[in-house]
């Protein structure tokens, strides 16, 4: 077996319980372990996804009980992917969140680090049951990062935020008891060659579990009717952990294509694409529900939340086209979505930490420090996730409308996809002007209250936005790459084989 596999789960884990017991008192001792760890959890995902580049599928067997009996972790091209987003995106929140938001309450650093295990482990495992148990993880430790510092409207949206997600676990375990009754196995590959024998009499039940599944997924990933708590949530939420939070979202994503790509898809018989009637429509009024809600913000914490609803909705319904071609646009959006996002609500909380009582509210207010530079930050951070060239968002809606040209909807994804556009543009260039263009007319604080700019969180911010750059200059590549990412996904033969041919082998 190759244990490089364990390593992303295992590190955050170990390095949470230290700094828990040994490091709580010591800030410093905290920081440094936690900055470490998370460079370090960024060079073992690029070993990974070099690894996965291959083609290989690689299977770890967890005290080396063979699939479908044991617990296995599975690394395919995808899975790296996402493993490597998750400790970009980990390590940029990381460098903005020791600036001093890490001092403003309790257990931050170890919080952290178990968030990283749950989403490293929801990525890399291979049964169902154990995403729930990853998804738990992250509940619990995403709870804690979300009530961070305190406050009022923090905990209620928190509350909101348990008690929604508590509900979803509920139907997640009631989902799989029924996959589990007519298929009798959870493990992804075992559960591909057993829903097509599934008989006729049973149909009923494993096809319920399906869309059960799908309806918790889509809580996950915000999903229309299920966005009510995400703008609630992620606004309220301190501006590092909304970062974070971003890639939260795209654990849904991945549960929807790993499932239905895999389980459900062409070969499943009577249950084959059977999230597709579903997710296409949602996925459509999430875009506009989105997009709109960017143009009603009020805050520019609101604006980002309302960004992320949106770009869930494009992604999922491109990815219910359930094609290779549409699924690697799917992909390339994804990257470029929540690294958008997550530079998005770090600005926001750069803009109401210089504002005073006006926080980051779209009005105006007198200037504040360094706002020029934020501008520019914002700036860039707005027309990527707008989809304005010559960003990474522009490149990711032409893959997606290329991709679904050939679909009996396609007039439908062109026309709202552009309008949509038109709303995001607007309601950005709304809140800037606001925030930066009208508010810099007005009368600056006295020279004695404008302090030096810490240097990190500029570094975090321009990291993120750095790599929006990176993945419009290397669009053809990394497009290249993620059409064999869709390639093996829709061939699933291979991940089946080395599963259950081989545990531990590569097949």
């Amino acid at each position: 077996m190759n244990h490089w596999l364990i390593l992303p789960i295992l590190m955050p884990a170990i390095l949470g319980a230290v700094l828990v017991i040994a490091a709580r008192h010591d800030i410093v001792l905290s920081r440094v372990f936690s900055v470490l760890s998370a460079g370090l959890l960024l060079a073992v995902a690029l070993v990974l996804l070099a690894m996965a580049s291959d083609g290989s599928v690689r299977v770890y067997a967890l005290g080396n009980w063979v699939a479908p009996f044991g617990i296995v972790l599975v690394l395919d091209r995808l899975a790296a992917l996402m493993l490597v987003l998750t400790a970009t995106l980990g390590l940029g929140v990381l460098l903005y969140a020791i600036n001093g938001w890490d001092e403003r309450g309790k257990h931050f650093h170890p919080l952290f680090q178990f968030q990283l295990m749950g989403l490293n482990g929801a990525f890399l495992t291979g049964d169902f049951f154990n995403l729930f148990v990853f998804f738990e993880i992250l509940l619990i430790a995403s709870y804690g990062l979300m009530v961070h510092g305190g406050g009022g409207l923090r905990v209620k949206a928190g509350v909101q935020y348990v008690v929604t997600n508590l509900v979803g676990s509920s139907l997640f375990l009631i989902a799989v008891g029924l996959i589990y009754s007519v298929t009798g196995t959870l493990n992804m590959a075992d559960l591909a060659l057993k829903v097509p024998q599934v008989p006729a009499g049973d149909q009923a039940l494993l096809q319920t579990g399906a869309v059960l599944l799908l309806l918790v997924f889509g809580v996950k990933a915000a999903l229309v009717p299920l966005h009510f708590w995400l703008p609630g949530t992620y606004a309220n939420a301190p501006g590092p952990v909304a970062a974070l939070f971003a890639i939260m979202t795209k654990v849904g994503a991945y549960s929807i294509i790993r499932l239905y790509v895999l389980a459900f898809g062409a070969d499943a018989g009577d249950a084959a694409w059977l999230a597709a009637p579903w997710l296409l429509p949602a996925g459509l009024l999430t875009l506009v529900l989105g997009m709109t809600g960017v143009l009603a913000a009020r805050s520019l914490g609101q604006m980002a939340s309302f960004a992320v609803i949106g770009s869930m909705g494009m992604l999922l319904a491109t990815v219910a086209v359930f094609t290779p071609q549409s699924m690697s646009a799917a992909l390339f959006y994804l990257l470029h979505s929540t690294l958008g996002a997550g530079a998005l609500f770090l600005i926001a909380d750069m803009v109401a930490e210089r504002r005073g009582m006006h926080r980051d509210r779209l009005t105006q207010a007198p200037r504040f420090a360094q706002g020029a530079l934020i501008a520019g930050l914002f700036f860039a951070a707005a027309i990527a996730v707008a989809g304005m060239p010559p960003l990474s968002g522009f490149l990711g809606k032409l893959l997606v409308l290329d991709s679904v040209r050939s679909h009996p909807q396609a007039a439908w994804f062109w026309t709202l996809i552009l309008a949509t556009s038109l709303l995001a543009v607007v309601g950005f260039a709304r809140g800037g002007s606001l925030v930066f263009w009208k508010s810099h007319a007005l009368e600056a604080p006295p020279p004695a209250t404008l302090r030096a700019a810490p240097a990190l969180p500029f570094v975090a911010v321009g990291g993120l936005l750095a790599g929006l750059v990176a993945l419009t200059v290397l669009a053809g590549p990394v497009h290249a790459w993620l059409d064999l990412v869709a390639a093996q996904l829709f061939a699933p033969a291979g991940y089946i084989e080395a599963v259950l041919g081989a545990a531990g082998g590569v097949r």
